[in-house]
């Protein structure tokens, strides 16, 4: 069936607002918030939502948003929520804004809200629980419109979520300047950021959600891949997982991507879920192999698939705790390596379940008995951690997937602080003890979105991206550790399209470094210019990256010189993209690990085959992750300093501040 789009254009439909406000039984919904909300509050966030219609509605909209906000704990506005055209990233042609790069961002949000993409479609959250396009969808309607009618000298401003409006600008400036959850530091609070979302004034963006740049779970799969293979390699001091066991929890947005990393990596991947339909969702999607229903059938399975060296991943339905502490008690050692993927950035909101309830009680609970709730995903917190220690004790490897795992643990009582340095925990962040190398040598997951929406289009940014890389790892001069992960990354893209990686958009995710990123962004510039791909294509790169992201625990837990607790790289690279000419730039407050735990940024940049598109793709890119390498080089790490020495010689317009080393030796007092 043809679909017309034109009516992005139009804006708000107040048509609809006498429409009831009813829950879509088919698709998933957000567990109700407690909003925290004082006296006076709940009428200032009514009034907050009367904003964006004409005074004639108020008188009947009043009620309507008391009653939304009463039992949901914000107003989403449901009955606006567009039915005329299935919500799917649709070819860029169909789109009615003027501009290549305007119609470019229609079509990425429109993807980060296709059901088979999002996690709650209908109150616009995407992934994580709580990591949000927008707020409401009279947001929504507001930035179609307004990108239907930019021109090339206008940029579009998004205040958490509020289209704040077009202003002038110039042809290189951004198309869409976006901040989410920015707060003065001392209000940066989870329990203050329950009540500001009530009241319609900032949201949790996330990393990808708030950005447009979601392109399902494959956005985490490569680097999920990454892990267990070097987790492996140093762990276990094996490249070959023919029989080992990896066991974690989640199937979300973001975690859903683990099993499908585990079949890549050739292991047996065990993945706990507490939500029937997230489980059946990855496993319609081919992302998971088999479902269990028991702990003992669990278990079982994974006896059976370890002594025949199986390549599977099972998805249990229940709760991880179960699991673990079952796994504890059993007398065969069944497990290698360990972690956890839940939404730990929001355990009381939704984001982990406790122990011993089912799911729909426990999302019951979150608003009946926040109190409660909150008692029980701390004990099962501890009952998780004491399961995992009894299992590393006798030989699995365990890490912290970034998602505040360890940090809500010992929040909850768990003691599990490093005994030698307060700011870590006795299990590392797979940043720290896994990933980080890699991210200063200067790779991360690069991704690109071909416009078209043709698979044939995606296979030859692939065949494109091998020929890059075999270009850069056949260079003399390229270090040993950068032409390990080339030959990781040129398995990866040769294999990819066999793994039926896409969901949604025609994406693919892809680590690569600041020569790589150069390079293939070029090439496909060229691609998209002399027809071997037929529309443009939009790269970004998850904030999950070398530059992008300032978080203690996860991206930045590896910087040693007391600094990873700042955040101006991640402030310095989203005003370096704008500088640049990246199509839209974000900021972020948040995204991945908690409210208030990070900030992070990202862009999109639309290649469209000009030479325009060519020079800003090139400028941006390498200040994009050079900009992240340097700030690694000066806080120690050797591999980072001798990435930057290597692209100073290359560029001859980048000098870097080079750090003079201490000598350890010396007697400098700690006191």
């Amino acid at each position: 069936m043809e679909v017309d789009l034109s009516v992005l254009s139009q804006g708000i439909p107040y048509d609809k607002l006498s429409l009831p406000l009813t829950l879509d039984p088919s698709v998933p919904h957000a567990p109700a918030r407690k909003t925290n909300l004082g006296s006076g509050e709940f009428a200032q966030a009514i009034k907050n939502a009367l904003r964006y219609f004409p005074q004639e509605y108020h008188e009947n909209l009043i009620s309507q948003f008391a009653l939304e906000l009463r039992t949901r704990g914000h107003i989403w506005m449901g009955n606006l929520r567009p039915t005329e055209y299935p919500m799917k990233a649709y070819n860029i042609d169909k789109y009615p804004a003027k501009l290549p790069s305007t119609r470019a961002i229609q079509m990425m949000i429109m993807n980060n809200l296709d059901p088979a993409v999002a996690q709650y479609p209908h109150e616009l959250i995407t992934y994580g629980g709580n990591g949000s396009v927008f707020s409401n969808w009279a947001q929504y309607h507001l930035i179609m419109k307004y990108l239907s009618e930019m021109e090339e000298d206008q940029t579009l401003v998004m205040y958490s979520g509020h289209p704040l409006g077009l202003f002038p600008s110039h042809k290189d400036a951004p198309r869409v300047i976006i901040s989410n959850g920015q707060m003065v530091p001392n209000y940066s609070t989870k329990d203050l950021y329950d009540k500001f979302f009530a009241l319609g004034v900032t949201m949790y963006g996330q990393m990808t959600a708030g950005s447009y740049c979601y392109i399902g779970p494959q956005g985490i799969v490569h680097g999920t891949a990454l892990t267990l293979l070097n987790a492996a390699r140093k762990y276990l001091n094996v490249s070959d997982l023919a029989g080992k066991v990896f066991v974690t929890s989640g199937l979300g947005g973001m975690s859903g991507a683990q099993p499908k990393a585990g079949q890549i990596c050739g292991c047996i991947t065990v993945v706990a879920e507490v939500c029937h339909a997230a489980l059946i969702k990855r496993h319609n999607q081919g992302w998971v192999k088999e479902i269990t229903r028991t702990v003992d059938e669990t278990i079982s399975r994974i006896k059976t698939a370890r002594q025949n060296k199986e390549v599977t991943s099972i998805a249990y339905h229940g709760n991880i705790v179960d699991l673990w502490e079952a796994l504890a008690k059993e007398e065969e050692m069944l497990i290698d390596l360990g972690s956890d993927q839940t939404s730990l950035h929001d355990p009381y909101g939704g984001g982990y379940y406790p122990v011993g309830i089912d799911y729909e009680l426990g999302k019951k609970m979150i608003t009946e008995s926040p109190e409660q709730f909150k008692d029980l995903v701390k004990e099962s917190l501890l009952r998780q951690i004491k399961a995992i220690q009894t299992l590393t004790a006798r030989g699995m490897k365990f890490w912290d997937y970034g998602n505040s795992f360890l940090l809500e643990a010992s929040r909850a009582g768990a003691e599990i602080t490093h005994p030698k340095d307060p700011s870590r925990f006795i299990y590392p962040s797979y940043v720290e003890d896994i990933m980080g190398n890699i991210f200063s040598l200067g790779f991360g997951p690069f991704r690109w979105v071909c416009t078209s929406g043709r698979p044939e289009d995606l296979r030859e940014t692939d065949k494109i991206a091998e020929e890059a890389v075999l270009i850069l790892m056949n260079d003399p001069d390229c270090p040993i550790e950068t032409k390990q992960q080339y030959e990781d990354n040129l398995k990866w893209i040769r294999e990819a399209e066999k793994n039926n990686l896409v969901v949604g958009s025609q994406a693919r995710i892809f680590y690569s470094d600041t020569l790589g990123r150069v390079l293939i962004a070029n090439k496909f510039n060229e691609a998209v210019a002399n027809g071997r791909i037929t529309g443009p294509i939009v790269i970004a790169r998850d904030h999950h990256d070398v530059s992008g992201t300032d978080s203690p625990y996860r991206e930045t837990a590896n910087i040693n010189d007391g600094s990873k607790f700042t955040a101006d790289m991640a402030v310095q690279t989203a005003l370096g993209n704008c500088a640049r000419g990246a199509t839209w730039v974000s900021l972020h407050n948040g995204g991945g690990v908690g409210w208030g735990e990070v900030v992070n940024g990202g862009f999109g940049l639309v290649l469209d085959g000009t030479e325009d598109a060519r020079r800003r793709a090139e400028m941006m890119l390498e200040w994009d992750v050079n900009n992240g390498i340097a700030r690694r080089t000066w806080s120690g790490h050797p591999y980072a300093e001798t990435i930057i020495k290597r692209l100073m010689r290359i560029q001859n317009k980048l000098r870097i501040t080079l750090p003079n080393h201490v000598d350890d030796s010396l007697d400098i007092p700690d006191n």
